[in-house]
C-alpha cells in the first residue's frame, strides 16, 4: 500500500435481503424512503468525490415479473429450508411489489461517477445453507452476469456475498467466473459462521459497534496472484439509526471516524459497509451521519493524502499485471 484508503461497499438488495424474515406489506413505507435516499447518497458520494461499491441483487435490476423470470436461471438452489428460496416465495405472493424492482436506481448508480456496480448475487443466495450445491451457485452468478450486462452494459467484477456466508469453494466459483474481488468478514471471533445465527455473536457484533470488543478495524493489503479473487476483509458495519439509542448513535459514529483516523495515520485500509434500506427509518438523521464520515474522510485525505476506492479499484491497484 502506498496511500491510506477508505474503500465503502453496500449491500443493495431491497426486499430480497429480508423476504424470509419480514412480511412485504409491512416494509413498503421503508422501501419507499429507500428508493428515494440512494440517489440522495449518490449526490453525497459525488460531492465528496468517494468511490462507492454497491453490491446489488440481480433480481432488483429486473423491470419487474416478467423480466423477474426472464433471466431467472433454471438451476436454482434447493435449500432444506424452503422459506430461504425467493423463488419459491414470489411464486407463493400474491402481488409484484414495487420493493422487490429498481432499474432507475441501477441506471443512476452507474451514471454517477466513481460507483461501481457489483455484484450480491442474483438471488441473495446463502453459499452455505444446507441444500445448496456448486451447480446452483454458478448458474445463480451467471444470471447475475447476464443481467448486468445485457441491462445496463455492465461485467460485475465485485462481489459480497449474502449475509457474508462463505466458504473455499464459494470463492473458487467466483473465480472461475471471473470475479476479481470479493469482500470477506472481519477477523473476529463473532463475525465466523454467521450462517449459524448465534445469539452470542450478534450481541457482540452490536456491542462491537460503540464498545471496543474487537480486533483493530484497519489492515494493510499486499500485491496477490491475479489467479485469485482479492480478499478484501470488511472493517466496520455501519449500524442504522436509532431514535430510542440517544447519544449511542453518535457514539457509533465517532467510533467509525476514530478508526478511519488511525488507518489515515497508519496508512492502512479501512472498509466500511451498511444496507442503503438502513436509511428507510430515519433518513434525515442517517444521512446526516453518513455526511458526518465522508467530512471526515475528507479531512483526512487533505491530512493524510488518504484515497477512496472501491473494491475493484482497490484490487486493480494491488493485483500486478502481467
Amino acid at each position: 500500500m502506498t496511500r491510506p484508503t477508505l474503500i465503502i461497499s453496500l449491500d443493495f438488495e431491497l426486499h430480497w435481503g429480508r423476504f424470509d424474515k419480514v412480511p412485504i406489506q409491512a416494509c413498503e413505507a421503508y422501501y419507499q424512503t429507500t428508493k428515494l435516499i440512494v440517489p440522495q447518497l449518490l449526490d453525497m458520494f459525488e460531492k465528496y468525490k468517494v468511490e462507492v461499491t454497491w453490491a446489488t441483487v440481480g433480481m432488483l435490476m429486473a423491470d419487474g415479473p416478467e423480466e423477474w423470470v426472464k433471466y431467472s436461471p433454471m438451476t436454482r438452489p434447493n435449500y432444506k429450508n424452503s422459506k430461504l428460496s425467493p423463488y419459491k416465495w414470489f411464486k407463493s405472493s400474491t402481488e409484484a411489489n414495487s420493493s422487490l424492482f429498481a432499474p432507475d436506481l441501477v441506471k443512476a448508480i452507474v451514471a454517477t461517477p466513481g460507483q461501481e456496480l457489483a455484484s450480491h448475487t442474483f438471488s441473495h443466495y446463502y453459499t452455505m445453507e444446507k441444500g445448496q450445491d456448486k451447480l446452483a451457485f454458478q448458474a445463480d452468478l451467471m444470471a447475475a452476469q447476464k443481467i448486468a450486462q445485457e441491462k445496463f452494459g455492465k461485467k460485475l467484477s465485485s462481489l459480497v456475498f449474502p449475509r457474508n456466508q462463505f466458504n473455499a469453494e464459494a470463492i473458487q466459483v467466483a473465480s472461475e467466473l471471473g470475479f476479481t474481488s470479493v469482500r470477506t468478514n472481519p477477523v473476529d471471533w463473532f463475525w465466523k459462521t454467521p450462517e449459524r445465527g448465534e445469539l452470542l455473536k450478534k450481541i457482540w457484533r452490536t456491542s462491537d459497534s460503540v464498545l471496543t470488543l474487537g480486533k483493530k478495524t484497519s489492515y494493510q493489503l499486499e500485491e496477490q496472484n491475479s489467479k485469485n479473487p482479492f480478499l478484501i476483509p470488511a472493517s466496520r458495519f455501519l449500524r442504522p439509526y436509532q431514535a430510542k439509542l440517544g447519544r449511542i448513535n453518535q457514539m457509533k459514529v465517532n467510533r467509525v471516524i476514530e478508526e478511519m483516523s488511525t488507518a489515515a495515520i497508519n496508512n492502512e485500509i479501512y472498509h466500511l459497509w451498511w444496507h442503503p434500506h438502513n436509511h428507510g427509518n430515519y433518513p434525515e438523521q442517517s444521512l446526516r451521519e453518513v455526511e458526518q464520515i465522508l467530512q471526515h474522510f475528507s479531512f483526512c485525505r487533505e491530512n493524510y493524502n488518504m484515497q477512496s476506492k472501491s473494491m475493484h479499484g482497490i484490487s486493480k491497484d494491488l493485483i500486478p499485471v502481467k
